[in-house]
């Protein structure tokens, strides 16, 4: 294992003046980032001055000062660290002028969810290292121009490698491969996209893939998360507004749609949209213009749209929630990605280019995984999909200290599922659903047995101790079922 010492995470500090919010928080996050705590905006602000904070998360409703004040201070005072709002409120004019005032990245609505609250901290830690490198580049360009060039050409096509069919990885006989052959013969042309599928299925991969097959892969692909705002805010964020548009609203500021302008726009969960917003996006997608809040002159835009939903679209548009005419607008082309149950050939070489960013992440370094676990990552039908396998993952690596990641590190819902390494056909029988009382108890104890002595890696007198009964026991059991190892 490599001795490397681990990077310093990246900091974040949390204002909370509840201790039971601050320490919920902190277990978290405190994984993956250096947290640090505080109770008001005035001990907030003397850790801001001796620490190099990143990230700053907030609440908005404060004793003495609410979280927009205080961002706004820190906005001021460190414009480069990161600031995200937590309330438990959906005022519109709350949000607004959190976005304004605050320049705040992000505003999560309370109660946050552990997953999502992650992601997106993870998000922001990439785009706080992002401003830094954009800032040395833009040294770069007022002292090497044509250098800074080749760099921007080759970041472009390391882009089209890491973005492109290429990079979704599948085998010979995937049902993702029918997804890719569509996209390879759709994405030169601009028709509307629309992709459904679950969550966590790799949908923005696809539009994103889509983008850089396409003659638009040189310019922006911009992302909008549909399902994540109230209506006003998110038709403010789709098409931007102008200053004094509404209250809050002190500068001018662009929308999504002109900052696509010529590119791509993704617009990710648009069957949670209501009624309402989709004839305004219907409007725009019919006519190639926009009207920013506040303007008296439309902008007209060059956007390929591609959108995406983990809805039944066709059942929602048969129940008049969802549009019939932004309906057949989007889904020009339709594209519906399979779940990860439904590829499992796939697993054993996307958990292997999932261990390689997570030891990249984690600064650990491992041979890969045990055969066993692998089967047992095959048999598990996965409902958060490729999401749910890269969190297990991150958290087996964590978790391992053999040269190879083995399946008893596997949390116990996965491990509980069958998995056929050894002997495939006799253990499909076992566990076969029909039958007998008998021949279903078989079954069960049979998977009783495996589960145990994967977690006691295979120590049969450990195993045997921990369901009460003596080695001879176990091993005619074991013979009984075909569980021994070769």
């Amino acid at each position: 294992m490599s001795s490397t010492p681990r990077p310093r995470l990246p900091t974040v500090l949390v204002v909370d003046d509840e201790v039971r919010s601050q320490e919920a928080l902190r277990r978290t996050l405190e994984d993956d980032f250096e947290v640090f705590t505080a109770a008001s905006a005035e001990q907030a602000q003397r850790i801001m001055e001796s620490e190099w904070i990143q990230i700053v998360v907030c609440d908005q409703r404060m004793p003495q000062m609410s979280g927009v004040e205080f961002l706004k201070g820190v906005r001021s005072q460190w414009p480069d660290t990161l600031r995200i709002i937590l309330s438990g409120y959906t005022d519109a004019e709350d949000i607004i002028a959190g976005v304004n005032e605050a320049g705040i990245y992000q505003y999560l609505m309370k109660p946050w969810h552990p997953e999502q609250l992650l992601l997106t901290l993870q998000t922001a830690a990439n785009v706080h290292r992002l401003q830094q490198q954009s800032q040395r580049l833009s040294v770069d360009l007022r002292t090497a121009e044509p250098v800074l060039a080749r760099r921007v050409e080759a970041k472009s096509e390391r882009a089209r490698r890491e973005f492109g069919l290429d990079a979704l990885i599948r085998t010979p006989d995937s049902p993702l491969n029918g997804v890719c052959a569509l996209i390879e013969k759709i994405a030169p042309f601009d028709l509307s996209v629309l992709i459904s599928g679950e969550s966590g299925t790799g949908k923005e991969m696809l539009a994103r893939a889509i983008h850089y097959c396409s003659r638009r892969a040189d310019k922006a692909f911009v992302t909008e998360n549909c399902g994540a705002l109230p209506d006003q805010l998110l038709e403010a964020e789709l098409f931007g507004y102008k200053r004094g548009a509404f209250t809050g609203a002190y500068e001018d500021r662009s929308g999504r749609f002109q900052q696509a302008d010529g590119g791509t726009l993704f617009l990710d969960e648009i069957g949670d949209t209501s009624p309402a917003f989709q004839v305004k996006l219907l409007r725009v997608l019919q006519e190639g213009e926009f009207r920013p809040l506040g303007a008296t002159r439309p902008h007209s835009v060059d956007v390929r749209v591609v959108a995406a939903t983990h809805h039944d679209i066709e059942a929602d548009v048969r129940a008049g929630s969802f549009r019939e005419d932004l309906y057949y607008r989007l889904a020009t082309v339709p594209l519906h990605v399979p779940a990860l149950r439904e590829r499992a050939m796939d697993i054993p070489l996307l958990a292997a280019r999932l261990l390689d960013a997570s030891q990249k992440a984690l600064g650990k370094s491992v041979e890969g995984f045990t055969t066993e676990a692998l089967a047992c990552l095959a048999a598990y039908p996965w409902p958060g999909n490729v999401r749910e396998l890269q969190n297990e993952i991150l958290r087996m690596l964590a978790l391992c200290e053999t040269p190879r990641v083995g399946a008893e590190l596997l949390a116990p819902r996965i491990l509980r599922t069958p998995a056929f390494d050894q002997q495939p056909d006799d253990l499909l029988d076992l566990i076969a659903v029909d039958g007998g009382l008998k021949e279903r108890l078989e079954a069960l104890e049979a998977r009783v047995l495996r589960e145990t002595l994967i977690r006691h890696r295979w120590n049969k007198s450990r195993a045997a101790s921990e369901l009460g009964l003596s080695r001879v026991g176990l091993r005619h059991k074991l013979l009984r079922y075909g569980l021994e190892r070769g």
